[in-house]
């Protein structure tokens, strides 16, 4: 007999849990930068789109089907009898939706650490693998009934099952793609790379916390009876304890350390303790659970440091400590913090012994079949982008989307460039034909020498390197200014929008204005022009004028001396 209010109970975690796709959208595009933001939404819709059928289709029988020790069964399109294990009173279709969104949650894990230089399709191909196989085999394993769940392992509503799964497959990925493009400089020292939008990161992490009331409350899959409506009562207040202490933490923890409140790495410390209550948010008090996001929030920052400054995995989002770390952690202190179980509450070590088990287990799992499945990818359709599209942005050249903020003017991106990764790959002879026009007789400025401004229009993604080719030269200051133009070819078709062509006839491009005295103007435009060549168009123009003064406000120095850098 059906109950109606555990049927909605389980439908409205079911839409919580699903929202949490927006959630993780948000945190990776604004924790990434703004050439890529159409690339990472297209990545987590995708991931819901294909979880969905390949679920349906393979992976809900695979954890389900029966209560074999290693696997459930095949059962395509779900058509088996699941009566055994139904919650009570709960049909099969609502029980089916609410998997499917939990499946969906540990596909979308893996793509905020490689994010920004991974193939589109090959995202598709192994979002569809952990899908289909690895996430249903491990979860038969922890809540199928599986060889875990006969010797008690308590995962209850996902640390290890969703989050270190996640986690793990995100490890491997990140580190056989290798780091995004001047991530390290030479010295293997990691460098920053902003995320272009802090706030849509918050919105992100507060859409997470807000879901996680259904993805944890809601997996009691009931609300009939007394000690049901304890329960619930009891996951909702650890489930919030856990992520508020665990950011105090963290904010506490790099206010020490870097001298200031560390803002980005304290909204991950509220996901960081949200993934590690899960496990444990039934069975652990409000206590326990402070001493579980603190052990979070320590945790975090000196795990993402070590991924980031040790082993050298570039994590833009902190996909890593935040879901594989943390998740583990939080499931072996259940562990020790369970009251019914937990060595902490005097029951033994035996409990705590099979959550380990559990992790480690699932661990190698997650490894060995992530890893065959990402070396299949990538030595057959390849698994990351050319540099050239990397330095361009996903958006472009995966999807042929300008930008994902049209009318926006956003600032230039300053990845480190080395001038070997980009080559013009069209011979002189073929490319575009260029026309020289001559530049205007000499003019020297009131105190007799000639001033020159050179004015280089250019792509975004080549700044850097014309920035470091001019220092090279002897330049000592320009400007740089965000503009947006067009040459002859009026823009370019780079795409279709819900089925309509963008034409892009104004494009973002940078100005870069320099004025020289001393060097030789023929040494400035050889060096710009030998850095932004491709043979294509939009290599950018060069213009050459004569100033007549330049004034120095500070001193009231004019011409020659007025560009003279002063500083001792």
């Amino acid at each position: 007999m059906y109950s109606s209010v555990n049927t909605l109970w389980v439908l409205l975690g079911a839409a919580l849990v699903f929202l949490m796709q927006a959630g993780f959208a948000m945190c990776e595009a604004g924790f990434t930068r703004a050439k890529n933001t159409g690339n990472i939404l297209m990545k987590n819709l995708m991931d819901f789109c294909i979880g969905t059928p390949t679920y349906w289709i393979l992976g809900f029988g695979l954890m389900f089907a029966s209560s074999g020790a290693i696997i459930g069964g095949f059962d395509p399109f779900v058509l088996g009898d699941y009566s055994a294990i139904l919650p009570a009173g709960v049909p099969l279709f609502a029980y089916l939706i609410f998997q499917t969104v939990f499946c969906a949650t540990s596909a979308t894990i893996v793509s905020g650490s490689m994010a920004e230089r991974t193939k589109f399709l090959s995202y598709c191909l192994y979002s569809f693998c952990i899908s289909a196989f690895i996430y249903p085999i491990s979860g038969h394993w922890i809540w199928g009934g599986g060889w875990l769940a006969q010797m008690g392992f308590h995962d209850f509503a996902g640390s290890t099952a969703v989050h270190m799964v996640g986690g793990v497959c995100a490890c491997i990925g990140a580190y056989i793609l290798g780091p995004r493009i001047g991530k390290y400089d030479k010295d293997g020292k990691p460098r920053a790379i902003l995320g272009h939008n802090l706030s849509l990161g918050a919105l992100g992490v507060f859409i997470l916390w807000f879901c996680w009331f259904g993805f944890n409350g809601c997996s009691t899959v009931a609300m009939e009876g007394d000690d049901v409506l304890v329960s619930a009562g009891l996951i909702f207040v650890t489930t919030n304890m856990a992520p508020a202490v665990a950011s105090i933490v963290t904010m506490v923890y790099t206010w020490i350390r870097y001298k200031k409140p560390d803002v980005g790495m304290t909204l991950n410390a509220a996901l960081a303790g949200l993934v590690a209550i899960t496990a444990g948010c039934d069975v652990v008090t409000p206590a326990g659970a402070a001493i579980i996001g603190i052990c979070a929030g320590l945790i975090l920052p000196i795990s993402i440091n070590f991924f980031d400054s040790v082993v050298k995995i570039d994590d833009p989002v902190g996909a890593i400590s935040v879901h594989g770390v943390c998740g583990a952690m939080g499931t072996l202190l259940t562990g020790l913090f369970s009251t019914s179980e937990g060595l902490f509450y005097g029951h033994g070590a035996h409990f705590f012994l099979v959550q380990c088990i559990g992790v480690f287990s699932t661990i190698v799992w997650a490894v060995v079949t992530i890893t065959i499945v990402f070396l299949v990818i990538k030595h057959t359709i390849g698994l990351r982008v050319s540099a050239e599209e990397e330095l361009k942005g996903l958006d472009v050249t995966e999807h042929g989307l300008p930008t994902a903020y049209g009318g926006f003017t956003f600032a230039y991106d300053d990845t480190p460039f080395d001038n070997a990764l980009v080559t013009g790959d069209v011979p002189a002879g073929e490319a575009i034909p260029v026309e020289f026009a001559p530049v205007s007789a000499e003019q020297t400025s009131s105190d007799g020498v000639k001033i020159t401004k050179i004015d280089i229009l250019c792509k975004m993604e080549r700044f850097d390197a014309l920035k470091k080719a001019m220092f090279d030269i002897g330049i000592t200051g320009m400007t740089a200014t965000n503009i947006m133009g067009c040459g002859e070819q009026h823009g370019n078709v780079e795409g279709y929008f819900r089925g309509a062509k963008v034409e892009a006839t104004m494009l973002p491009r940078l100005q870069v204005s320099i004025v020289v005295c001393k060097l030789p103007v023929s040494l400035v435009v050889n060096t710009a022009k030998k850095v932004l060549y491709t043979g294509h168009y939009g290599d950018g123009k060069i213009f050459i004028s004569n100033v007549e003064n330049v004034v120095k406000v500070r001193t009231g120095e004019q011409g020659y001396d007025a560009l003279q850098d002063d500083i001792k």
